[in-house]
């Protein structure tokens, strides 16, 4: 069964969040699909991803290049799983795909500050738990760490 994470993020960017679990994702010995809405934003990415830490490597590429199935990172803007995935995370609104089954886990970033993403995310809640998927909120405490919320 398909594990949809919903991280709430309130004061914190997707810039700062993202690359800690990318990390965590390819410690576990899995392939990663980030889907976000916008050849620019997944550019801007790719150039934070290369740069966010002096001590840090997130190998990754964009869908654009050649070998993006031997990638165990893409980025994409569209559904897709082109390097055979076992995790999607979705940023800035991006859709639930149509093979959102097909993955182990799908992690969805959302900005509590937006009304409109939080109205999204709300929809998006609703959609996974009617498709069975098991559904898991987290928000950060005030330290910044990572709770399960009910």
């Amino acid at each position: 069964m398909t594990e949809v994470l919903f991280y709430h993020l309130q004061n914190m960017t997707v810039e700062n969040v993202l690359p800690s679990l990318l990390e965590k994702s390819l410690e576990r010995g899995w392939r990663v699909v980030v889907q976000s809405t916008s050849e620019e934003r997944a550019d801007a990415l790719d150039a934070h991803l290369w740069t966010y830490r002096d001590d840090s490597f997130l190998p990754h590429a964009t869908w654009r290049v050649n070998d993006a199935a031997d990638q165990p990172i893409v980025l994409a803007i569209e559904a897709g799983n082109l390097n055979g995935a076992n995790v999607r995370f979705l940023i800035d609104s991006a859709a639930l795909p149509e093979d959102a089954p097909g993955y182990e886990r799908m992690v969805l970033l959302f900005n509590g500050d937006d009304p409109d993403a939080l109205a999204l995310a709300r929809t998006a809640w609703t959609d996974c738990k009617a498709k069975g998927f098991d559904v898991t909120y987290w928000q950060a405490d005030e330290r910044g760490r990572w709770q399960k919320r009910n």
